[in-house]
């Protein structure tokens, strides 16, 4: 096992050709040439039923929750990239952070989200890029835990940022993207440092 920081890079996105989904790849992109080992998820390969305590009594967690939870646990840090829908977090990245919250015996309470560090981004065809889901998105990790970094970066006029290779058009907005990989790779690297002398 490396010493380098692990980092979860995912967007909360379903769509195959998800503008998102580039963006987190550049992200990651940047946590990998700071130093991160980083690993891409995609949520559509971890479908869920919506969260429903009934079902979950009656069926206990689906096994997509449990591997998604164990996913979140073997990572120091997760890059998330956001489409905001109607204004807010999407369904599915709610979902899923719902389901991974659920507490299961032999488990710290949000063992998945406690003291993990998260960067957040958005991608949007609109004028904000998603800026106002984001604001909901901080507020939820930070409840549950994860210390979200401050520097963040919505992405307008998505449909035409890209490159074909899944790069952005424009190289401040490239750098910007990977800056915020970098920083939270650098971010994880020395809290772990300081975990490491305790």
């Amino acid at each position: 096992m490396s010493n380098n920081p692990r980092i979860l890079a995912f967007a909360g996105s379903l769509r195959k050709n998800s503008f998102n989904k580039r963006l987190v790849r550049v992200a990651g992109d940047g946590a990998s040439k700071a130093g991160a080992d980083v690993t891409v998820i995609d949520l559509a390969m971890y479908p869920l039923p919506v969260f429903d305590e009934d079902f979950e009594k009656a069926e206990g967690l689906p096994d997509n929750a449990i591997k998604l939870k164990a996913i979140l646990k073997q990572h120091d840090g997760f890059l998330i990239a956001c489409p905001e829908y109607n204004s807010s977090i999407t369904a599915a990245l709610k979902n899923a952070i719902d389901w991974a919250s659920r507490p299961v015996p032999d488990e710290q309470p949000l063992e998945c989200f406690k003291g993990k560090v998260a960067a957040i981004m958005s991608a949007s065809p609109g004028g904000l890029g998603g800026l106002r889901g984001l604001v909901h998105v901080r507020a939820i990790l930070s409840n549950i835990g994860v210390l979200v970094l401050p520097d963040q970066r919505a992405i307008s006029q998505a449909h035409e940022a890209f490159n074909d290779d899944g790069t952005l058009k424009d190289p401040k907005q490239q750098d910007a993207i990977e800056q915020i990989g970098a920083k939270l790779c650098q971010t994880v690297a020395s809290l772990n440092k300081n975990k490491a002398h305790h």
